[in-house]
């Protein structure tokens, strides 16, 4: 029992990690009928059909298919609240510059033992 439990917590974990809920995988019926009416309508086959719904050609097709506009707020995934994971293509300049030395100290060393030398149970032992 606790090892079902588990896997059903981590699974909702993964679930969710994916930024995927309940309403998208209810929703899950609604892309494959979109994606077949693409496939009729257009000839997309799957990965075209993501790219205009998800991908680099969703602002064109948003834009050619005006009368598509309801069946595409019904799809999942498209409705994001909290995160966003964007991927660009562009180089980030960082100047390089050369390491400043510190050459201030932060620490002072104190010995603290040379007040034991003068105690006798630190000393060798004596000869009687």
């Amino acid at each position: 029992m606790a090892k079902l439990a588990s896997i059903v917590i981590s699974s909702l974990i993964l679930i969710q990690s994916f930024n995927m809920d309940l309403g998208d995988l209810v929703h899950i019926d609604d892309l494959l009928e979109h994606a077949e009416f693409h496939s009729e309508k257009y000839g997309d086959n799957f990965l075209v059909f993501i790219s205009k719904h998800y991908g680099e050609l969703q602002e064109e097709h948003n834009l050619d298919q005006q009368d598509e506009k309801k069946e595409h707020e019904e799809l999942p995934f498209t409705h994001h609240c909290c995160s966003a994971f964007v991927m660009n293509r562009f180089e980030i300049q960082v100047l390089k510059t050369e390491p400043v030395p510190d050459s201030t100290t932060n620490f002072h060393y104190l010995e603290n033992y040379s007040s034991l030398e003068k105690c006798d149970i630190f000393q060798p032992p004596k000869q009687a």
